[in-house]
């Protein structure tokens, strides 16, 4: 169950051409699907839901699908599930209940079809991502057995200010969508759906984010999955790549080797004490984009400066400090996965590049401005009497936070001269990542084809998967945003931004969508 393009990677650009690596590229492309999803034929579900649907005339508003309610105006009851099973809250500071969570999705989420992989979320992960500022405990969505009280599905929303074009929106992210097997059979998934929506609208919230990676009713982004192997001889010894025909093991191990330490002045890992740095930076260098998150400094604390432990370590990031400024950031996170029936190895160790920002997209450093403490237009509006649901377009950043994105021009309008600095600049920068990956074991460093990704992954071995994963949003419908697609053959076709109009030449695509998922 994939949705796109099935062809194998091109061997010669530094993917693996076999067909584990093929398992791993659907793994990939199933983040945030189920295999009991309707096939892209159906669509029962999705005809009765707020989103763009196929065929709807482009002189349809942009904008809200379905107005805001308020809350007595929500069904106050969760729909009805089968008599043997019944709701819950699963409450993730619990540690018992994180465990249950942890052991389902370890056991059920998105395996391939082979079921030679599956992904290895842990505990600390999973806390991680459930934790983010101002989540809401009701929206971590549990069913269980009535007479064991074991659970056997969940589904998260997650908070996040997301803007699009012009429009911010607080939104919810979906994500972990997961049923037991021997359940699949019950249509346990649309009611989750349904009760995690229902949940958000009783707490003001309407729209959402979520991803798939087949096609359901509509995408409004698609970007492909692109890996860059970094332990060559045990993706060998595992059977996840192959030696190309006319090359030794020893060259085809030899492409891939990388310089012991990294090249870039400066470069030293994140401290919280850089958190006001990076997110003036990484509000700037986003804002840039069609369609990116908005974060609070909260948020980048929360992200990207974690108290983590050795053993329960899920993120990397990395500053680069010149002068006492910060000039650029960079981090991944650590997504694993179990490698099944394998005589010599269990696990296969994958870095996933998460957000990154660099002064040299810009012409100048950002101007100082006031760093005055006055609450966000979110926080006014609450002080003025509004309710959540009159709330939704208010933003959560700070005057002082807002203030960074100011007077960013957007991507596609960028001089030659602009993105040839910035290609230099990430390209020494990702090099050094790659370093830093290796030197913390990972055997595989994934991206997607979004943000500035085209303009080092390429030059740096990253090579093109057979996954793609397509971006939703539910009920807001907005003309579509470019994913970084059209550098292969037959990814036009995918890509539903090619078919608007957009003011600029193809000769600059690129990625509109700065958004990365978990």
């Amino acid at each position: 169950m994939v949705g796109g393009d099935q062809r194998r990677a091109d061997p010669a650009a530094g993917a693996p051409d076999t067909a584990s690596m093929k398992n791993l590229a659907r793994l990939l492309s199933m983040l945030g699907a189920e295999d009991h999803v309707p096939a892209p034929t159906e669509h029962k579900f999705w005809k009765t839901q707020p989103v763009t649907q196929p065929g709807d005339s482009e002189a349809l508003p942009q904008g809200v699908i379905q107005p805001n309610v308020p809350p007595e105006q929500v069904r106050a009851t969760p729909l009805p599930l089968p008599a043997d099973f019944s709701w819950g809250t699963v409450d993730i500071d619990n540690d018992t209940e994180l465990r249950e969570v942890y052991d389902l999705l370890t056991h059920h989420y998105v395996e391939d079809d082979d079921a030679t992989m599956r992904f290895k979320y842990s505990p600390a992960f999973l806390r991680w991502v459930l934790r983010h500022p101002g989540f809401d405990k009701t929206w971590h969505v549990g069913v269980r057995v009535k007479a064991s009280g074991k659970l056997v599905a969940f589904i998260a929303g997650i908070p996040q200010e997301l803007r699009v074009r012009a429009q911010s929106l607080q939104v919810t992210e979906i994500n972990f969508l997961c049923v037991h097997k021997k359940l699949r059979s019950k249509r346990l998934a649309p009611v989750l759906i349904q009760e995690v929506t229902r949940r958000c609208n009783v707490s003001g919230i309407f729209q959402a984010i979520y991803t798939a990676g087949q096609v359901i009713p509509t995408p409004m982004s698609c970007t492909r999955y692109y890996h860059r192997t970094l332990d060559a001889s045990k993706l060998l010894d595992i059977g996840f790549s192959a030696v190309p025909r006319g090359m030794s093991k020893e060259d085809h191990i030899a492409r891939f080797s990388l310089p012991t330490v990294t090249q870039t002045a400066g470069l030293r890992e994140m401290q919280a004490a850089d958190v006001p740095a990076v997110g003036r930076l990484l509000r700037r260098y986003l804002a840039r984009f069609d369609m990116a998150p908005r974060f609070t400094d909260a948020e980048v604390r929360h992200m990207f400066a974690p108290a983590q432990t050795k053993d329960e370590r899920v993120t990397w990031c990395y500053v680069v400090e010149q002068e006492g400024r910060i000039t650029d950031f960079v981090s991944y996170y650590s997504l694993p996965s179990s490698v099944l029936n394998n005589d010599q190895h269990d696990t296969l160790s994958a870095a996933y590049l998460f957000y990154y920002a660099s002064e040299a997209a810009f012409d100048a450093p950002a101007p100082e401005h006031d760093t005055c403490t006055a609450p966000s237009p979110y926080e006014q509006a609450k002080a003025a009497g509004q309710a959540p649901w009159q709330r939704t377009e208010c933003s959560r950043l700070s005057p002082a936070e807002a203030a960074d994105e100011r007077d960013v021009a957007p991507w596609h309008t960028e001089r030659a001269a602009q993105k040839s600095q910035l290609k230099a600049r990430l390209q020494q920068l990702m090099s050094d990542v790659l370093v830093l990956a290796k030197q913390h074991g990972f055997d595989v460093v994934n991206c997607l084809s979004g943000m500035d990704n085209a303009l080092f992954a390429s030059d740096l071995k990253f090579g093109p998967g057979d996954g793609f994963l397509r971006f939703y949003l539910f009920n807001w419908r907005v003309q579509p945003v470019a994913g970084g697609l059209g550098t292969r053959p037959g990814e036009e076709s995918l890509d539903p931004a090619r078919a608007t109009p957009h003011p600029h030449p193809p000769t600059q695509w690129g990625a509109g969508n700065g958004v990365v998922m978990v």
